[in-house]
């Protein structure tokens, strides 16, 4: 039976019988077809990979960035080859920023404009002309002439910026990276809308990536009113438009180019503590009047026009305040000629003489910056970092852990604050300088999000911030190295793990 069965015909062809040529070759078709696309599409995946090493060694803006890519990208380029040109890039390209292409019609546009503040320019004392370093990154002055305001923590922010938008009589200028469709979200859409609806004029600019579960709705809403509503295009132009890394991060509120806010809150009813997962919220926003106003829109100016080609027809006249607090506007981001925030932090560290007191949500320093810290602390500076207890991005939580110890080891204190999630960036250096801005101590600040920060420089002030860091230090753990020697291995693997991370991200 089975030799007649092999014979008939049912897996062999009887003697005899016809069969084309593709039918001969039909067994083994299929399987060799498969593995020459395989191989094809590995050898295109390997080249592809190795062009785009090469794109990292000379783009990247860190050493250790720029290993992790190039060996990720040659040794896995199926996975790395999207992740790199989606998250790797680290220069934003096509943003033109008027205060530094001198040839730009931007520049032209705002230099008239700019030169009102100049008079306004504040002389720096001899032992304070280092300061003049910060001043050159901003390509903005130290303006006098400014009323300054601490605003600590949700409740007093929040109805600080509404009040100012209710009292505007020309226009509103509106811009966030996180804006939520909540509670607070919709307070600040019906003060907006409200405006508009009087005749002022309102500008509403967000971020495409950080509000990107805003409905569709609310902004039509918005737009029905008479808001000009734009969103913040990272994926725009040519050698963007795969890119998902760069972000908008800066939060400001404009009235009229007299007064303006900005500072750690975005748009959410989170920030007022009503998010039960997160729960209580830790954080510091300012309030300007006066001069150093006109250097804040200024920046709010450059993203609208990257986001409509449009200058929107604004104030420029300088408004004094009865008070003569002098402030410098730091604008900062990934178009920037240099590593505008790395440098700022690493300057305002290597000037510290007697204290350094520095508040973060996400520390995850460059090599600069922890270079810096140490040696502040080792001159005898009183150098306290104050990080949250509680993250909300598990990551940079572990990684802390993988560098604490040397700065401890060199006099460094960090401090957990535990009475909610801390999400304040602010520093205080000696008993002048404070600032308060959107700038985080970790890669994505430093290298890949558009950042804003204020630095006011006055002793009366810096006595006021004093006051509400040493509330938080009160209401914060100090870390040991006990405490680093008793971590498990895995969590001590982990920790270093996430920590080599960061170049990347």
């Amino acid at each position: 039976m089975p030799n007649r069965a092999i014979n008939s015909g049912l897996f062999f062809p009887a003697p005899g019988a016809d069969m084309s040529a593709d039918q001969l070759r039909a067994p083994d078709h299929g399987p060799r077809r498969k593995r020459r696309h395989l191989l094809a599409f590995l050898a295109i995946a390997h080249l592809l990979g190795l062009l785009s090493s090469l794109d990292a060694l000379m783009s990247v803006r860190t050493a250790q960035g720029s290993v992790a890519w190039m060996v990720s990208l040659n040794a896995a380029p199926v996975v790395a080859v999207p992740a790199y040109w989606i998250f790797g890039r680290t220069k934003f390209q096509g943003y033109v920023i008027g205060r530094r292409d001198e040839d730009s019609r931007l520049h032209h546009e705002l230099e008239d404009k700019m030169s009102l503040v100049h008079p306004f320019r504040v002389a720096l004392p001899p032992g304070e002309r280092h300061v003049g370093a910060i001043e050159r990154l901003a390509k903005m002055p130290i303006v006098g002439g400014n009323e300054v305001e601490l605003l600590i923590d949700g409740q007093a922010t929040f109805d600080s910026i509404l009040q100012g938008i209710a009292q505007a009589r020309d226009y509103v200028l509106v811009q966030y990276y996180i804006f939520r469709d909540d509670r607070i979200g919709r307070a600040f859409q019906q003060a907006m809308m409200a405006k508009a609806r009087e005749g002022v004029r309102v500008y509403f600019l967000y971020d495409e990536i950080g509000s990107y579960k805003l409905p569709a709705g609310f902004l039509a809403e918005l737009s029905a009113a008479g808001v000009e509503v734009r969103r913040f295009h990272s994926t725009r132009g040519s050698g963007n438009r795969f890119q998902l890394n760069f972000r908008n991060h800066r939060k400001i509120v404009i009235v009229d180019g007299h007064s303006g806010w900005l500072g750690g809150l975005n748009v959410g009813d989170e920030y007022l503590g009503r998010d039960t997962r997160i729960g209580a919220w830790r954080d510091t926003h300012l309030r300007l009047y006066g001069p150093a106003t006109l250097c804040l829109q200024l920046s709010f100016v450059e993203d609208w026009h990257w986001a409509t080609d449009e200058v929107p027809p604004l104030e420029w006249t300088p408004v004094l305040a009865q008070s003569d607090l002098p402030v410098l506007v730091l604008p900062s981001g990934p178009a920037d000629r240099f590593e505008t925030a790395s440098l700022m932090v690493q300057h305002v560290i290597g000037s510290a003489h007697r204290r350094l007191w520095i508040s973060s949500p996400y520390f995850v320093p460059d090599e600069g910056v922890l270079g810096a810290l140490k040696l502040a602390a080792l001159r005898g500076v009183d150098v306290r970092i104050l990080i949250p207890e509680r993250p909300d991005n598990p990551l940079t939580y572990y990684a802390a852990y993988a560098f604490v110890g040397p700065l401890i080891e060199a006099g460094v204190s960090i401090h957990r604050y535990q009475a909610g999630f801390l999400h304040a960036k602010t520093f205080l250096v000696d008993d002048l300088a404070t600032s308060v801005g959107t700038v985080n101590l970790d890669n994505r600040s430093f290298r890949l999000n558009f950042e804003i920060t204020a630095w006011v420089m006055d002793k009366d002030f810096a006595a006021r911030t004093e006051e509400m860091f040493v509330r938080d230090f009160g209401q914060a753990r100090t870390m040991t190295l006990d405490e680093l020697d008793q971590k498990a291995w895995w969590f001590r693997l982990f920790s270093r793990a996430a920590y080599l991370t960061a170049p990347l991200l």
